[in-house]
């Protein structure tokens, strides 16, 4: 099955999606993290590997929770059957949420006009607004702040008990649960203590408190609290260099990118690679074209830096990335168009991981599976069956 914006056929290059990695991903986080549940996020396009087929194979899997940024992003999983319970957290401030109320779906709230604007949605939608209330406990972006918190609190009471809003849940986001001892850690775990504490004295009883991302899923067993919220760790890549393995949790990358050669050429010494000739041959080698961009999510600054997957080697980048094309060094080898590469993988067959290109183009892996566009077809292998679903 394949899926995606008309673009580039898949047999010159795609996206391979391993549901069954995917799926397998969560079961080892779930038996790491406990009696806590997981809500898994899907944004972004399910970090770029198909929001849709992701969402299906975590209910699949026995997760409780979907979790997405957008209203649109909730409403597309309710469009294509979800039923169950999803959040939804970033919204502007012209948005109508009657939608969102009405398709039953969880909503972040931060301010009182968000809590007066989804008391009116309810009113329209004819139903009780699902809130999570969420503190900023240091990261400064989403999030009351601790000055108004109280205000937030009292008003969301008040929402309850007109019986206009239902305050499900209070949550917040770590700051720095990537870097093992950081100290913005303790202070925002105390925080949030002291918000719940706030939260209460105000009449509030939420069912679920959630301060846990992947990081802290992992490494912080004290935040996990009711509810942990995974995102990359389900696509198989690490939080931070090192941080599954530390606790001995085994993540496989869901996503490989494939790409055959679309053209094969003998360079001498002194012949130039690419605009800017940032590459010249310092002795006769091979070079093959590799049918991807930077418009198709290729980071320009894997020029020169990055590697691809060739014959159970690696061929390294020659040169600058192109807009649709950048080119691979082959050495002495024998090559031929249609000759496959592999950008980025598990690492199986010899081929770098998102993580090598990460740290090539320094950057996270959570960026370069994101950014991978919609002209590359997402292919999905491994599919799991519906009637197997857990909980």
């Amino acid at each position: 099955m394949t899926t995606g914006f008309p673009g580039i056929d898949p047999a010159t290059a795609r996206a391979e999606i391993d549901l069954a990695a995917f799926r397998g991903n969560l079961a080892a986080i779930q038996r790491h993290v406990g009696d806590s549940r997981l809500m898994v996020v899907v944004k972004a396009d399910g970090y770029g590997h198909g929001m849709l087929a992701c969402a299906r194979e975590a209910r699949i899997a026995g997760a409780d929770w979907l979790g997405v940024a957008t209203p649109a992003e909730a409403l597309a999983l309710r469009d294509d059957g979800d039923s169950g319970l999803i959040l939804a957290w970033l919204y502007g401030p012209d948005e109508d949420l009657t939608d969102l109320v009405a398709a039953d779906v969880d909503i972040s709230a931060q301010s009182l006009d968000q809590l007066s604007r989804l008391a009116a949605a309810a009113a329209t939608a004819e139903r009780r607004a699902r809130v999570h209330l969420k503190i900023d406990t240091g990261l400064s972006r989403n999030g009351a702040r601790p000055q108004i918190w109280p205000d937030v609190c009292a008003a969301a009471a008040e929402g309850e008990a007109a019986g206009a809003l239902h305050v499900v849940g209070i949550w917040s986001h770590f700051a720095a649960a990537d870097e093992p001892g950081h100290p913005a850690t303790d202070r925002q775990i105390d925080a949030f203590v002291d918000a719940e504490k706030v939260a209460r004295g105000a009449g509030l009883q939420p069912e679920l408190r959630h301060l846990s991302n992947s990081a802290a899923a992992l490494v912080i067993p004290e935040a996990r609290l009711d509810l942990v919220r995974i995102g990359i760790a389900a696509y198989g890549i690490d939080p931070a260099p090192g941080i599954a393995a530390s606790v001995g949790v085994d993540l496989r990358p869901v996503m490989t990118l494939r790409a055959q050669l679309i053209n094969v050429k003998e360079l001498s010494a002194g012949d130039g690679v690419s605009y800017g000739w940032t590459w010249v041959a310092d002795e006769p080698t091979t070079v093959g074209l590799v049918p991807l961009g930077y418009a198709d999510g290729v980071p320009r600054h894997a020029g020169n830096a990055a590697r691809v997957g060739w014959r159970g080697g690696q061929a390294p980048v020659r040169g600058r990335i192109c807009m649709d094309q950048f080119v691979v060094d082959l050495g002495p080898q024998p090559a031929s168009a249609a000759d496959e590469v592999i950008i980025f993988g598990a690492g199986d067959l010899g081929e770098p991981t998102a993580a090598d290109w990460a740290t090539w183009c320094g950057t996270i892996g959570y960026e370069i599976v994101t950014r991978i566009g919609p002209r590359v077809r997402r292919v999905f292998r491994n599919a799991g069956e519906p009637d197997a679903q857990a909980g």
